[in-house]
């Protein structure tokens, strides 16, 4: 899926940025620390319009372009895509200093539209009990199947923590390694209708001040913890009376998850975001 160098040397820099960010946390936030490499407002690099090929900043300033879409959603508007507001961060975003900048316009924005075009939105601290609360159902049934007499029963219960787990790992996961690195979140929101998907939305300021090294590994971090789940079920398979059955089940569709990710979640999901993020952490590093 990826190729050695894009596998080991980001990985190695990547945790050195999330403990280093981690222990500089508390400091920074007290000292108005704007993240590594930025720079004052006053910076030139922070005032003048660069054009790291975002089309929407092409006619404008970005000063322009941000009141312009701004604007846009105070008016009304929450298609940000059509806006333009993708393309302008993605001028932004390769330049470190840059998006730091425009982290707080740009995550103003991004709340206003997100706020006026989802309408059910349950609080971070609920998603997350309830999901916890999916995990412990997982506990319970693992601890079912290593106690039970019934063969059949002890299959079924770890065929369920296997589906369980995947799915109740994958948005803590992202939750935990945000929080560590400092990424701030708004709220649980359906993701997607059918089948009924939680997603996890980003305090978008916060997203733009942590670097893309570790932006990237908070993407990353659902994907992993999501294919972990039925794995870790199978491993309690040995220590029950589960028929053969349950593994192979449980193996089958551990297999066809990570499947999953290396032909569809690269293309357009969380291995997608590992792989920009990634691609813009090298950009800023060929030009510092």
């Amino acid at each position: 899926m990826f190729s050695a160098k894009a596998r080991s040397t980001p990985v190695d820099r990547s945790w050195v940025v999330l403990f280093e960010m981690v222990a500089s946390r508390r400091a920074g936030v007290a000292g108005g620390y704007l993240g590594p490499g930025a720079r004052p407002r006053r910076h030139p690099s922070a005032q003048v319009a660069v054009n790291h090929g975002a089309e929407a900043s092409r006619d404008g300033s970005y000063p322009a372009e941000f009141d312009r879409v701004e604007a846009a959603v105070d008016a009304g508007q929450t298609d940000l895509r059509a806006l333009g507001f993708w393309r302008l961060l993605a001028g932004v975003k390769a330049d470190q200093a840059l998006a730091t900048h425009w982290a707080e316009q740009a995550g103003r924005i991004d709340r206003k539209a997100f706020e006026r075009g989802v309408r059910f939105r349950l609080p971070v601290w609920f998603g997350n009990l309830v999901l916890l609360v999916g995990i412990a159902a997982g506990v319970v049934a693992v601890a079912i199947a290593l106690t039970t007499d019934s063969s059949h029963l002890a299959g079924w219960a770890l065929v369920f923590a296997a589906l369980d787990w995947s799915a109740s790992f994958h948005t803590p996961a992202h939750w935990v390694v945000g929080r560590l690195i400092g990424m701030g979140f708004l709220a649980y929101y359906v993701h997607d209708l059918v089948p009924p998907v939680p997603g996890l939305k980003i305090d978008y300021e916060s997203y733009l001040r942590t670097p893309p090294e570790a932006r990237a590994w908070m993407h990353a971090s659902g994907a992993i913890a999501s294919k972990v789940g039925p794995f870790l079920a199978l491993a309690f398979w040995p220590a029950s009376r589960a028929p053969a059955w349950a593994a192979w089940v449980i193996l089958g569709y551990g297999l066809l998850i990570v499947a999953t990710d290396v032909f569809i979640s690269t293309r357009k999901s969380d291995w997608k975001r590992f792989r920009r993020e990634m691609r813009i952490a090298r950009i800023q590093g060929a030009t510092r």
